[in-house]
């Protein structure tokens, strides 16, 4: 927590610094002259300019003994005896029940204004006395020092009954002077109670476990409880410790600075145990999605997953951090602001990470890449290993990892071959010229019923056509679409499909045509299908050119 207040403060000092700086190295074009400022009233010197400077300068001043002092806070007589008798009674009343959080008192010199009707008057806060609540109203009276708030009369004239009943819960009169003694404003017996009771406290509620495994086993439709965790988290003792102590708190007259203490620990336990169930409640959302990802065979999405918790766990450490600043009274928008600007400068500095991040999320969402896939990526086969937030890594054929930004991937024209369902069987058989036309029809004859006679070969597809004369071959395309359990699968169906074909033009009498050519000699008159092929380019000698 320390580093996000840390930063918290440094963000709010830039909000307010910053912007006057620039403020003052700005000079306008053509400046208009400014009106003469109008006399501020003198602040007063005892800081009753402010409902929250009232109260806390009349508690510092009877916490002092300063009687006479305290008085001066009051909407009452004259100095005297009874004016000081009725400071320290109105100080041991409000020590004992005035609210502990102070900070939240308006510190505006208009007041809180809650009721516009009655402009100047405040109520700070109210205590719960035996004939019902009573308000701590402050009036907004004129001074020598300009309009200071004072302690309202009607709050003054029932300070006496409920002094009678703060003065009979005091204990401090039967307790020994060495833990009546003052340590940081609190009294040895409080941080004493504090460093026992709160341990005890959590340790009390785990006996409460049995009642948690009989609800879960009736929620699980289990009537034992030996097949039932019966445990509470601890976070959830945190959030229940800390009602405890916000419950407790105001049934027992303690000094002011002692509440201020419990309150500020059940403030912290509550926002600690607030934290624990969001980190928990994400730790059981984590688990829940990897089970179902392990179901659907997504491992691509593990990584996607991890990187969701992380950013789960800080968005749930950061509000609790913004939660605390708002408890102890500091403005968390700024350092929001803060946080917003250090984004953005994260944001440029790590853009091509950035780049590929978001690229990782598009191929797992959009599922153009899973893991195993055998894919053709460019010029390059393999299949995917891994899908990580930043790369792909891929195995290739020669069985090297290779590792490909996710950003390319996303733009990439990737051609999938392990999810076909449906392998093409297409090749090109070229017989020789000596083919006859009854050798072609007998090889393409069997060529067909070759390929229809087989149960993984879709028939409807199967095209056996002689479709051309070629520079030294009769072609015939074959044409069929096959089902096969994978790429593998398709090769050696198509090992022996082909060593097939070679047997069914051995068979026809004819040969599968070799890539060669016929030279005619002039003055040769014997026809080409009587003479042996001779190769297109022969070597001729050259014979050197002689002089003269």
């Amino acid at each position: 927590m320390l580093p996000v207040i840390r930063l918290a403060l440094a963000c709010l000092w830039l909000a307010v610094f910053v912007p006057a700086a620039q403020a003052q190295g700005i000079a306008p074009a053509a400046p208009a002259p400014a009106p003469a400022p109008k006399p501020e009233a003198p602040a007063d010197v005892l800081g009753r300019d402010t409902p929250r400077g009232t109260i806390t300068g009349f508690m510092a001043a009877a916490r002092d003994q300063k009687m006479d002092l305290a008085g001066r806070y009051l909407n009452s007589g004259p100095p005297g005896p009874a004016l000081a008798d009725l400071s320290r009674k109105l100080y041991v009343v409000l020590n004992g029940r005035l609210p502990v959080r102070l900070h939240v008192l308006s510190d505006r010199p208009e007041g809180s204004l809650t009721n516009p009707l009655t402009p100047d008057r405040d109520v700070v806060g109210s205590i719960h006395t035996s004939t019902g609540e009573l308000d701590i109203a402050l009036d907004r009276v004129k001074s020598e020092s300009g309009h200071v708030w004072l302690i309202a009369r009607s709050t003054l004239d029932a300070v006496p009954d409920v002094y009678r009943e703060v003065d009979l819960l005091r204990v401090d009169r039967y307790l020994p002077r060495v833990l009546t003694r003052r340590i940081a404003g609190i009294r040895l017996i409080g941080w004493l109670t504090l460093a026992v009771l709160i341990p005890v406290l959590y340790r009390l509620l785990g006996a409460v476990d049995w009642l948690i495994g009989l609800v879960v086993a009736w929620w699980r439709r289990n009537g034992t409880r030996d097949q039932v965790s019966a445990k509470i988290p601890g976070s959830i003792r945190l959030l229940l410790l800390a009602v405890v102590v916000h419950e407790i708190t105001p049934k027992i007259d303690l000094p002011l600075a002692e509440r201020q203490l419990l309150a500020l620990v059940a403030g912290l336990l509550a926002i600690g145990g607030f934290v624990g169930c969001a980190l928990w409640c994400i730790d059981y959302a984590e688990r829940y999605v990897l089970r179902r990802v392990r179901e659907a065979s997504l491992g691509e999405s593990r990584a996607l997953v991890r990187l969701a918790r992380r950013l789960a766990d800080i968005v749930a450490y950061a509000a609790g951090g913004v939660i605390v600043l708002y408890y102890f009274g500091l403005d968390p928008t700024a350092a929001l602001a803060g946080l917003g600007i250090g984004g953005i400068a994260v944001a440029l500095a790590a853009q091509k990470t950035l780049e590929n991040v978001i690229g990782g999320f598009s191929i797992v969402f959009d599922k153009a890449v899973r893991v195993g896939d055998f894919l053709k990526l460019g010029d390059m086969l393999g299949t995917v290993d891994h899908v990580g937030l930043r790369s792909t890594r891929i195995r290739t054929l020669d069985r090297s990892l290779v590792s490909i930004p996710n950003g390319q991937i996303a733009i990439a024209n990737i051609e999938t071959l392990s999810v076909r369902d449906k392998f093409w069987f297409h090749h090109i058989v070229g017989l020789r010229y000596r083919t006859t036309a009854a050798q072609m029809r007998t090889v393409r004859a069997g060529i067909r019923d070759l390929l229809t006679a087989r149960a993984d070969v879709e028939a409807e597809s199967v095209q056996v056509q002689f479709f051309r004369l070629g520079p030294s071959s009769l072609d015939i395309e074959v044409f069929a679409y096959m089902a096969a359990g994978g790429w593998w699968e398709f090769l050696a169906l198509q090992n022996e499909l082909l060593l097939r074909v070679l047997e069914i033009v051995e068979e026809a009498g004819t040969e599968v045509a070799l890539p060669t050519s016929t030279v005619h000699l002039r003055g040769d008159r014997q026809t080409s299908w009587d003479r042996q092929p001779v190769a297109a380019m022969q070597t001729i000698p050259r014979v050197p050119a002689t002089k003269g």
